[in-house]
Order: C-alpha cells, then structure tokens, then sequence
C-alpha cells in the first residue's frame, strides 16, 4: 500500500520552501524504501530551489542521507529490509562503456527508482539527484543504497552522501595527492574542507587553505590546513607559490566552481601539477585562458564527479576511519534541524557560518 509522509518540497523557482504530505509507492522491480533518519542539507539542494539546475517543479529536496531500508522490490538482492544505508546519487549500472573498461565510478547510465513520488493530489515530485531525502521516507533505485557499519551515527554517515566524499574524493581519487605532495584548497566551505581532510589522509607535507573568510580559515586549520591564506586581501597564486619555494603546489582543488578561482587555481600550481574542479560552475559561466599557457604548463586539468567515488568501496572504507579515529566526519555537522528548519539553513548558507545543518528524523 502506497504511504503518506512528510516530506520537503520546493514548489517554484526561488519560493520558500514548504513540508507537504508525499505519497510513496510500494517499491517495484529494483527499488527499495528507505526511512530516513538523518539528511544534510546541501548547496545542491539551494541550486534546486533556485531553478539553476532545471525547471522540473516541484522538487523533493534532500540527497545527502542515511537510513534504514525498510521494503524492497523484486530481484533486489544487495540490500534487505533492516539494513543500515548511506544514499548515493550514482548508482552504476554494470553495463555502460565505462563499467566494462573497469571504470565503474564514471558510469554513464546511473540509475533512480521508475517509479515517481507524488503529492496528495498527484502531482510528480522531481527527487532532488535521484534520492529527494528531505522525507521520513523515500523510494530510490536499490543501487542507491549503500550498506555500512550500523555503529556510526546517521547524520554523520549521510554526510558522505554528498558533499564529504565530494570533497575527500577530490583529493584522493581525482587529484591523486600522494605522500609529501604540495596541495592548495580554494574555497573552505563543506567540500573545500574535506579536500583538506582527504589531503591530510593522503600524506601532504603541506596543505594551504584559500578563502576569503578568516573564520572558514580558522575552521580549515582545525580540518588539517597547515597554512591559510585570505585571498581577499592577498593575492592567492603569490602566496601560494611563496609558500611552496617559488614554484607552486602539485595540487590545487578549486572548491568555489567560478571562472576566476579556476583561473587562481590554474596559475597556482606547479608545472605538470594537477588542477581539480570540483565546485559546481552555473551554466552561464564562461572560462577563458590563453591556450599556450595550457599547452606550456602540462600537467592535469580535471572535473571531479562526485570525488570519482564508487560508493560500495569509499563509503564503507570512510566509515571505518572515522571509526578509527582517523577523520573525524563528526566536525562537519554544525546543527541538527528538523524539517520544517529547511528554508532558514539555506539563509544560513549565506551567513557563511555553518559547515552543514542536517535534518534529524
């Protein structure tokens, strides 16, 4: 029998959001239905509300999650009812070009449930990545779920979700810091952050944070920065290469996703350094750089999807090192909400005092 649940819904382009009755269907072949128990709140989510990623309105807001599955479709065999899952807006499909290269964590043909969420009177909710969280419950493709260690909190574990592995994926997967490696981080906020914690785990000898707030500066330190940089009244590629002999760092992470962070980013590293885009440019935007430029510094100049993560490996593993004590996801959640807090964690975003809000259910 379909269920009513509360459920967070952005109903127009910039309109505050509101907590509506959603209707969640039985899952059919290949989805599950999740209870929701925790859900960070994303700028993705913002972007949604803003319009900036489609006009498919309504939205169920919410990706980034944690739960327990609760039913399952048929020939759904990864997960089980009663099991603890981490959500992800990337479920490969084992069949596209990049999965039977060995390279699942590009896949092309990821997967969401078939079926639509709906309101009381009928009309289709576009889940927001796939997943639309922000809800007692869900329906999600069952590829979507990710099982880890129960032991770890939920509104921890959602965080890797989303915006934490983006971050830490950034740094290990895509920008392959290694051991004694030079790395700069442009744009301390969420993700920012947890590139500087995935450098730290990698092994860099010396990670500088770059933003234009002394307080996300200060945060970053506490993350593994091991110098800070205030780009508003500093210029970012002078300092950078000042504090790394002259020559800039091997890696720089643009966690900010604007032409001109890119283009700091692209003059701060070092020759045949890497560049990594992981904040999400608007489509407007626009980038231009002289081309022998491009050609004289070689290296890498590369997009990070989702920290080019594949989440049955990462999110297990990442779980067990904050376990271990050996990243302290805990750090990231500034408040816990509930979700009818939605619209004023989005004004918070702005305030630029706050890491994640997570919605607790």
């Amino acid at each position: 029998m379909p269920q009513h649940v509360q459920g967070v819904i952005a109903p127009g382009r910039n309109e505050p959001v509101r907590v509506e009755t959603i209707v969640i269907p039985d899952p059919g072949p290949g989805e599950a239905v999740v209870k929701i128990q925790a859900c960070g709140v994303c700028h993705t989510d913002l972007h949604y509300k803003q319009g900036a990623i489609n006009d498919e309105f309504p939205f169920l807001l919410g990706h980034e999650a944690a739960g327990i599955v609760e039913s399952v479709g048929e020939g759904v065999t990864d997960v089980t009812p009663g099991d603890f899952v981490i959500l992800n807006w990337r479920a490969v499909c084992g069949a596209c070009r990049a999965c039977e290269r060995g390279r699942p964590w590009y896949c092309f043909d990821t997967h969401n449930a078939k079926q639509r969420m709906t309101l009381l009177d009928g009309t289709e909710l576009s889940p927001a990545l796939g997943i639309g969280a922000f809800a007692e419950k869900t329906l999600v493709a069952a590829g979507q779920c990710t099982k880890v260690d129960p032991a770890v909190a939920p509104e921890v574990a959602g965080l890797l979700g989303c915006g934490v592995m983006a971050g830490i994926g950034a740094a290990i997967n895509t920008g392959n810091v290694g051991r004694g490696d030079t790395v700069a981080v442009i744009g301390c906020g969420g993700v920012g952050d947890a590139a500087i914690v995935g450098s730290r785990l990698a092994g860099a000898a010396k990670i500088i944070a770059v933003d234009i707030d002394d307080r996300k500066l200060e945060t970053a330190r506490t993350m593994g920065a091991t110098h800070t940089v205030n780009s508003r009244s500093t210029d970012p590629v002078e300092a950078i290469r000042e504090l790394t002999g002259g020559f800039g760092a091997d890696v720089v992470i643009e966690a900010v996703g604007r032409p001109e962070t890119y283009k700091q980013a692209f003059y701060a590293r070092d020759l045949a350094g890497t560049v990594v885009l992981v904040g999400v440019p608007t489509p407007e935007m626009q980038l231009e750089l002289p081309l022998l430029d491009v050609f004289g510094r070689g290296g890498a100049l590369k997009s990070s999807w989702y920290g080019d993560c594949l989440p049955s490996r990462d999110f297990p593993m990442l779980v067990d090192l904050h376990q271990q004590g050996r990243i302290d996801l805990a750090a990231f959640v500034t408040e816990t909400i509930g979700l009818g807090d939605v619209e004023k964690a989005f004004a918070r975003m702005h305030e630029g005092d706050v890491l994640r809000s997570v919605v607790v259910l």
